[in-house]
């Protein structure tokens, strides 16, 4: 079955997408800094790097002094001129991916956030193994449905089920499909590709808004509700965010 994808109309969605990493700029920077941790703890330094997608560049930036080189695209020309002023050392190219060329090779691709956003996810995954040296490893991340947050809103009544797109994935995040981990190994193994792990990044409990507003408004001095109050040297909103990292490693299904 042939599957033609209109090159043109999704070069336009993705230049009026109307997310940004500043609408809830709390969350978003934190699980971006723990986005870029995770693919540091997975991959050798000095190792060079290709983002598919790279966005803003924010995680790009976090990441820059572990790749010994870095090369980012992105659909958005609006999203990488903020990357260029981010990292001046990094190659980017304006391109969808599926029309991106390259005869480099990299050790390493990122496809971070990116598959639940694309009309054909395997020919993604296809086209971005095409870039990888002979012992290179694809890094890919994507929200999991399957989330406590998200199990909790199915109790509630917010959503219908798990995988169902609420109105900010569709309007907001831009999001066409809903992945959990098994959905993701599936459209992984149908693209020819062996994982070789799986893990979790941050355990989430609360929806993005909510996480975001709980950041910014928590009663977060003196450890506030967290069982110790005799300790006063610690940032506990920094110590929180990294125990659901921590957390997250654990329990990569419900996160």
């Amino acid at each position: 079955m042939e599957n033609k994808i209109n090159f043109s109309e999704e070069l336009k969605n993705i230049q009026n997408c109307t997310w940004d990493r500043d609408l809830y700029d709390n969350y978003n920077h934190i699980l971006a800094f723990y986005m870029a941790q995770s693919v540091m703890e997975n991959t050798s330094k000095n190792s060079s790097l290709l983002d598919l997608a790279c966005g803003d560049g924010t995680l790009l930036e976090m990441m820059s002094n572990h790749f010994s080189s870095i090369v980012g695209v992105d659909g958005s020309d609006k999203y990488l001129n903020l990357a260029k002023k981010k990292i001046s050392t990094a190659k980017f190219y304006n391109s969808l991916i599926e029309d991106f060329n390259t005869d480099q090779k990299f050790d390493v691709v990122t496809l971070l956030c990116i598959l639940e956003h694309v009309i054909d996810p395997i020919s993604i995954l296809k086209k971005a193994a095409t870039f990888l040296k002979e012992d290179g490893i694809m890094i890919v991340h994507v929200p999991n449905a399957l989330a406590t947050n998200r199990v909790i809103a199915k109790i509630m009544g917010t959503l219908n089920n798990e995988y169902e797109l609420s109105p900010f994935d569709i309007n907001v995040a831009g999001h066409r499909r809903s992945y959990d981990i098994s959905l993701l190994l599936t459209d992984i193994k149908n693209a020819k590709l062996k994982s070789i792990s799986t893990g979790g990044i941050f355990y989430k409990m609360l929806s993005t808004p909510q996480f975001d507003w709980f950041l910014k408004n928590g009663l977060w001095d003196n450890g506030f509700g967290w069982g110790r109050t005799d300790i006063n040297n610690k940032n506990w909103k920094n110590e929180f965010c990294r125990a659901c990292y921590k957390y997250g490693q654990l329990k990569p299904n419900e996160c």
